[in-house]
């Protein structure tokens, strides 16, 4: 294994839902310690019981800071922050003391990131409601890592199969994110786009901003959106030296996008990206939250309250999300935008 594997910090998730557990089954395989060293901040107790469940022949070794990991498969090294009582935990089901745990992993590695301890974030999935049952003041991820970071408005990017998708807006209505579909706002995104993959080491970047209306709009017959404010964004980022065509129509911009015909597509809302990924594939669709001053990659779904504890959920996600983080970790500038 090469001895210049970046340490890659994975806060657990929510202990009552399958991040414990898709973590270490994704630790339990070889090819995740070839290209980086993961270190676990969660709660040990957690997970054991996790190894337990899914059968996996791991040991615990508790370090205090990074420097001290083994990083070696079989063995799993944690920053144990001790905050579960495991005799109230119960999977699938919402507890403060979860979503204050969750937090606290979070925070603690955001802490190390930014202390260069450690090169990236690769992230399990948390609960909005054990948050807001802890009362936490952030509804996710994101918001939390804006906060947590000190940086404003950072940008979501996919990875799936090659193919990249950035979002103009995120969790709105259809309704609220069409009113920010402006010029200056799809100006201003191509520009941070840009920057973003050149942090992440990407060179002669190519950009496609997706249509909105059916056939991006005809000229102003099935809407005025692109007329009036997507292709005259992409005008002016044109203008400001960024490669970029469009608006391309949405039923064919993410094909072309996967077979390599453009580095990246601005999606213009959340589920119009959201569905193009994941279609392609669920499982290996990940996300990388930008304008960090580190990088940062997650899985796409949820803590599955459902199936949590039963050794059902796959570790394919989790398992990609640590090799995505490990890919750009090398090249990752951490200058912010």
């Amino acid at each position: 294994m090469a001895n210049d594997r970046a340490i890659v910090a994975i806060p657990m998730g929510d202990p009552a839902g399958i991040g414990p557990e898709i973590t270490m089954k994704a630790l339990s395989k070889q090819e995740i310690y070839d290209v980086c060293k993961p270190l676990v901040i969660g709660d040990a107790a957690v997970l054991e019981k996790a190894i337990s469940i899914v059968g996996a022949d791991l040991k615990i070794n508790e370090v205090q800071v990074p420097a001290e990991g083994h990083y070696e498969c079989g063995t799993v090294d944690v920053i144990n922050l001790n905050n579960i009582n495991i005799a109230e935990l119960v999977y699938g089901q919402v507890s403060a003391q979860c979503g204050q745990g969750a937090f606290e992993y979070i925070k603690k590695s955001v802490e190390l990131a930014l202390a260069g301890e450690v090169k990236a974030l690769a992230t399990p999935p948390i609960n909005k409601e054990s948050l807001k049952a802890a009362q936490v003041p952030y509804i996710g991820h994101t918001e939390m890592l804006e906060a947590l970071a000190g940086s404003e408005d950072p940008l979501t990017m996919f990875e799936v199969n090659g193919m990249r998708i950035f979002f103009l807006t995120r969790h709105l209505s259809l309704k609220d994110a069409i009113a920010q579909m402006t010029k200056e706002r799809v100006h201003d995104y191509l520009i941070r786009c840009d920057r973003a993959l050149q942090r992440l080491g990407v060179e002669n970047r190519r950009f496609a901003v997706a249509g909105l209306n059916p056939h991006s709009g005809e000229g102003g017959l099935f809407g005025w959106e692109e007329v009036e404010h997507i292709k005259p964004g992409i005008e002016l980022a044109i203008k400001d030296g960024i490669n970029a065509v469009g608006p391309v129509p949405a039923d064919s911009v993410f094909f072309h996008a996967l077979n390599g015909k453009y580095d990246a597509v601005l999606s213009l809302y959340h589920d119009q990206g959201h569905i193009a990924a994941k279609m392609t594939d669920f499982h290996k669709t990940i996300s990388i939250t930008n304008g960090l001053p580190f990088l940062r990659t997650s899985v796409d779904h949820g803590t599955a309250f459902d199936i949590a504890g039963k050794n059902i959920a796959s570790s394919v996600s989790m398992e990609e999300c640590i090799k995505v983080a490990a890919q750009y970790a090398p090249s990752f500038t951490r200058s912010t935008l």
